[in-house]
């Protein structure tokens, strides 16, 4: 059947068929960068970044713009309360976002623009709005007449008739209609300010994004996504102007991810109930992190918790582990390269073609970890031609499996030692410690002494401490906080 995709606009799944034959145009509204990225704002990263990972996996040349709003209301504040300049404020917390989504392996963006670099583009789209009796102006602000737009709502569902004043916009007397909203900002003292036909002033928030992905791929393009929480006011105010301006269809998919919640509520800075990024990469490691967003479908809601993570990073353990187990039983087997396709990988694809239910294959992911451990149980020394050729297509289906969802991205011995070493860094845990009492139990077991070796056993599992005894030596690894 093809990838299917659920459509905002529509409410339904449509086969999905891009404007150019073989191409993909998509962007996605990036953060405002005011201050550290949450884990909240990093599930829409994660989910697109698996999108266009997907994508050109199936042969797509995808063009993904991701942009940062460097001007805005709440980067002005936060930069006078740090006594900086917002430009500067900006900046750094650019380098904060990327610092954190190259930590949790996100590719960088095709394009990754910011509001400032167009505000000569701004300029020129309000007074085409202007033009089309779309927009007005008063007193240096221009505001958009949203009961000029006879399509306003359709992203929402929601009919201006029904809309209460005030219920997410701000009361302005200055407006024709309470929900006319903000296209250009007039000056005020000690606030970044550009010229304009209006007089000073800077870019309202929605114009932006409108301007940046015309200017970058097109009037009309393929995918536009964000999380829900955009869909109204935001993402309804893009459709209006960029529609308004060009007369034709602005996205044609429109894509919008679920929340993450804590004791389920939205995580935002607003209601204060958020996780840093950066925090949690602290306490978890990265690909878990990962795998922990995607394992919910991208529109459905997801639940934080330490108890979710510390799941998804038990099921990474066994996804190494198992490739781990292969390799020790074919041999080193080169990752690089093009890996050929089996059922797992089929099947997968299957799931993501079904709008990209990242749980559905996550699940078959586990079904191959599975089998692949239950045909290597069943074998008592050395494996059958037939056994070890379905083992090593297994295991290359999850390496591509692990390519689309951003894991699996190094070896296993690299995955333990940094699990090992975050562990480590956690914990009052001293690591010549555990390996003296490594040896210990080593030397109990060489002379026989079975209590002594069960007993430093059971001292290392109280530390937190797991040991596997293997033909080359016993490894080890940290189990719990």
């Amino acid at each position: 059947m093809g990838l299917r995709i659920y459509n905002t606009l529509t409410r339904k799944k449509e086969t999905f068929e891009p404007l150019i034959s073989g191409q993909v145009r998509m962007y996605v509204c990036g953060p405002t960068v005011y201050d550290l990225c949450h884990i909240g704002n990093a599930r829409s990263v994660v989910v697109f970044d698996v999108v266009a990972r997907y994508l050109r996996q199936a042969g797509y040349q995808v063009t993904y713009v991701r942009n940062f709003t460097d001007v805005d209301d709440k980067i002005i504040s936060r930069a006078n309360l740090l006594k900086t300049s917002p430009e500067k404020l900006a900046e750094k917390y650019i380098d904060e976002f990327y610092l954190d989504m190259d930590a949790l392996n996100v590719e960088r963006a095709t394009l990754d623009p910011r509001a400032t670099d167009y505000i000569p583009s701004m300029r020129r789209f309000i007074e085409k709005l202007i033009e089309k009796d779309l927009a007005y102006q008063v007193d240096g602000d221009v505001y958009f007449a949203v009961g000029h737009f006879p399509g306003y709502g359709k992203l929402s569902g929601r009919r201006l008739d029904d809309m209460e004043a005030g219920a997410r916009v701000d009361i302005d007397a200055k407006k024709r209609n309470p929900f006319d909203f903000t296209l250009w900002k007039a000056a005020k003292p000690d606030e970044p300010s550009w010229d304009s036909q209006w007089g000073r002033g800077r870019p309202g928030w929605h114009i932006e994004c409108s301007v940046m992905s015309s200017e970058l791929l097109g009037e009309t393009f393929d995918i536009h996504g964000g999380g829900k929480d955009l869909i109204f006011p935001h993402h309804e105010n893009e459709i209006a102007q960029s529609e308004g301006v060009s007369g034709r269809a602005f996205a044609r998919y429109w894509m919008h991810n679920g929340y993450v919640n804590i004791n389920r509520e939205k995580m935002s800075k607003s209601l204060g109930n958020f996780k840093f990024t950066r925090d949690v990469l602290k306490r978890y490691h990265a690909e878990a992190i990962r795998l922990f967003l995607l394992s919910n479908q991208y529109r459905s809601p997801i639940d934080f918790s330490d108890q979710n993570l510390k799941e998804a990073e038990t099921g990474l353990d066994k996804v190494y582990t198992l490739i781990m187990r292969v390799d020790d039983k074919l041999g080193s087997i080169p990752k690089t390269g093009e890996l050929p396709s089996g059922e797992y990988f089929d099947r997968f694809c299957r799931a993501m073609d079904d709008d990209f239910n990242t749980a559905k294959g996550i699940g078959i992911l586990f079904d191959g970890v599975r089998l692949a451990n239950k045909m290597m149980d069943g074998e008592q020394n050395r494996l059958s031609p037939k056994i070890a050729s379905t083992l090593k297509t297994i295991r290359d289906d999850l390496l591509r499996m692990g390519t689309v969802l951003g894991i699996l991205s190094g070896s296993p011995d690299t995955f333990f030692n940094e699990k090992r070493s975050q562990a480590l860094t956690k914990t009052d845990i001293n690591e010549s410690r555990i390996e003296a009492l490594i040896s210990q139990r080593a030397e109990a077991r060489k002379a026989k002494d079975w209590a002594l070796a069960d007993q430093v056993r059971d001292q290392l599992s109280d530390m937190g401490v797991a040991i596997e005894d293997r033909p080359e030596g016993t490894v080890w690894k940290i189990e719990k906080n």
